[in-house]
């Protein structure tokens, strides 16, 4: 977490009333979301098309997450047949010594990545930094963001909290010669001119991987800019990081998959580019790296698998979509959430990664809605999972499971008293009948300011009385 000290889940309700104290912020947001959106409902015109993908991919993953421990051993068999180095990590910190012996054992001095999401949870740049290696971000939304010290808002497009004139001044602030611009192709431009000599200086090219191919023993890229592709290939050391759910059993797995994936994501048939990387270069090869390495990385996605029903957040491919249609996360954006994995995915994922005792907040910022479990192209039920993970914060573990990571980290003594005593007054009909007699009463104390609840609403008036009692009052007073 040394990356993100700036923003920490433990701190979600100041962060998020900053986001929303924020105008700016608020419009990028809502028109980069509103923009997605579309995109997204025109990939998937015809709904019964979109419920054929969703049912495929859904059951692909599936299937693949019942046989995960065979096919992570079929996968590795099959890399290293290739090739490809197989390394295992259980945290964070042994997957960046495990780079970082590559690394030094090649004399790499610079390394040049690609979209990766893993080596931000490990938060790999700030550890290579500690032993003198420089990382360079080469996705365009993730260099601007380390440009500015920043961090990823959006799992798929990191710099989405920007507009075009905070990118614009990015720029002018850290590259010599720029001159400001708010044209879109300028900056791209600006970008891509920065970045092409880096790949030809790096020792080491670090890239994530989309989908693992147990069956070939291959690695799936997926990408629009043509970055990832020059990552693995121009440096003589590749090195792919990624997490163990993303194995998948057939190459055939891989085009369903796919489909679901870039529609979901950017409403695109499919992407730029698509690189499948089966090995380092061989003889009479002209391109490729000579050694290519493959870091798998547990880092609390083992816990999540034990439990049939939590082993579903390990579905996701990772598109993004559950963002884009989130009320919450289209308000307060990325940062707000204080983790790499943010919005609906990052709330049921973090807790298996950080823990309970630091989410513990982040697992009830949600209206269950229901919007993200509707647009998830491999139908994880997020809203469930969110409910049964607030049970998890507030209670010990049901008898046959195993404890989570910060198990009942958020009990409230007072509300369990709370909740015991109006449990023993619903069961005695008298003391209940005795009890809501006397609040009525005391309505009348209420005052006319609740706080921000009051300021768009109006405390609700008294119930106007039956007929019947109306009548009862009247005769009395007669």
């Amino acid at each position: 977490m040394s990356d993100h000290a700036k923003y920490s889940p433990r701190r979600f309700h100041p962060q998020a009333e900053a986001a929303l104290a924020d105008p700016v912020l608020r419009q990028n947001f809502r028109g980069a979301m509103d923009y997605l959106r579309a995109k997204r409902r025109d990939a998937f015109a015809d709904p019964a098309e979109e419920e054929s993908v969703r049912d495929a991919a859904e059951q692909i993953r599936q299937r693949c997450l019942s046989r995960l421990p065979d096919l992570l051993e079929q996968l590795e068999a099959n890399c290293e047949r290739n090739g490809i180095r197989v390394h295992w990590a259980q945290t964070p910190a042994e997957a960046n010594a495990i780079i970082l012996r590559i690394a030094q054992k090649n004399g790499v001095s610079s390394i040049v990545k690609g979209k990766s999401m893993v080596s931000e949870e490990v938060g790999f740049n700030h550890e290579m930094a500690r032993h003198g290696i420089r990382c360079l971000e080469s996705d365009m939304g993730e260099f601007i963001v380390q440009l500015d010290g920043d961090t990823p808002s959006h799992i798929i497009m990191p710099a989405i909290h920007k507009n075009k004139q905070e990118v614009s001044d990015t720029f002018a602030s850290n590259l010599e010669g720029f001159t400001p611009t708010t044209d879109v192709d300028a900056l791209i431009q600006t970008g891509r001119r920065a970045l092409r000599e880096e790949f030809r200086r790096a020792g080491m090219g670090l890239s994530g991987v989309n989908f693992a191919v147990a069956e070939t023993g291959s690695l799936c890229l997926v990408e629009n800019e043509g970055n990832g592709r020059m990552c693995t290939t121009v440096p003589k050391v590749h090195v792919a990081i990624t997490g163990i759910e993303k194995v998948v059993e057939f190459l055939s797995d891989v085009p369903p998959l796919y489909s679901a994936l870039t529609r979901s994501a950017t409403g695109q048939a499919i992407t730029t580019y698509f690189n499948v990387i089966s090995g380092p270069r061989r003889a009479g090869e002209l391109d490729g790296p000579d050694e290519v390495h493959l870091v798998l990385l547990d880092n609390g996605r083992s816990q999540a698998y034990r439990d049939e029903e939590l082993r579903k957040t390990l579905q996701c491919i990772r598109c993004g979509a559950c963002m884009n249609h989130c009320p919450v996360y289209t308000r307060i954006g990325g940062h707000a959430y204080g983790t790499i994995y943010p919005g609906p995915i990052g709330k049921i994922v973090s807790p298996h990664l950080l823990g309970l005792e630091s989410t513990q907040d982040l697992v009830t910022a949600s209206s269950l809605c229901g919007a993200c479990g509707e647009v998830c192209p491999v139908r994880i039920p997020i809203p469930d999972l969110l409910q049964r993970l607030r049970r998890e914060a507030k209670h010990d573990a049901q008898p046959g499971h195993e404890p989570l990571a910060g198990q009942g980290a958020a009990r409230s003594r007072l509300e369990t008293l709370a909740m015991q005593g109006f449990a023993f007054a619903a069961t005695h009909p008298r003391l209940y009948h005795a009890a809501t007699g006397v609040a009525g009463r005391l309505r009348g104390l209420m005052p006319k300011y609740l706080g921000p609840w009051t300021q768009c609403r109006e405390a609700p008036k008294p119930a106007p009385q039956s007929l019947h009692a109306l009548l009862r009052q009247k005769k009395k007073e007669s």
